[in-house]
């Protein structure tokens, strides 16, 4: 199989087709009641889901990773100044449009985080690309994870003093607007 069709494949096999099967189970819960309790517990296992899925990819990529430890410490400060300058441009660009305190640290927050786990099989398919590509995108990965952390008391933090979260006819209006 040439470069291209193993890019595409996996595309295909490990991106869009979950994609589609996520859209379908969410289709479905929205018109079934015992669907909808369903979905409402897998809702819970996202984050275990993809601690046991870094665990893994870590495990199955780390012996590779020797070479390729230099170019991950290399861009590890881009991936840091990212999770430092992220959230803060989301938290200014949500007050400068307006948007509440919740609303703005929720931008904040998925201004800094990226799942760059979603690209880790595309990366793989790439001729080439073992060890580096793989390497950058895990050490991406951890500072994101380690971001986290960090932004789920930081964050949480933003907006409450200056008169806390907004009211509940306010945070409600906004929301009608943006119907």
């Amino acid at each position: 199989m040439c470069a291209w069709g193993r890019l595409v494949d996996a595309f295909v096999w490990l991106i869009a087709v979950p994609l589609l099967l996520a859209a379908l189970a969410q289709g479905v819960a929205a018109r079934s009641p015992s669907a909808a309790r369903v979905a409402d517990t897998l809702a819970l296992l996202p984050v275990p889901a993809t601690a046991l899925v870094l665990f893994v990819v870590v495990a199955a990529v780390l012996p590779k990773l020797g070479p390729a430890s230099e170019a991950a410490l290399r861009v590890l400060p881009v991936y840091i100044a990212f999770a430092i300058a992220a959230p803060l441009l989301g938290w200014w660009l949500a007050r400068r449009f307006g948007l509440g305190a919740a609303a703005g640290r929720a931008v904040a927050f998925s201004s800094g985080t990226r799942n760059s786990l979603v690209v880790l099989p595309l990366a793989l398919a790439v001729p080439g690309a073992v060890p580096v590509l793989p390497a950058i995108i895990v050490a991406q990965t951890l500072v994101e994870l380690l971001g986290e952390l960090v932004y789920v008391r930081w964050i949480a933090r933003w907006g409450s003093a200056s008169g806390g979260e907004e009211s509940a006819g306010h945070s409600s209006r906004n929301h009608d607007q943006g119907r």
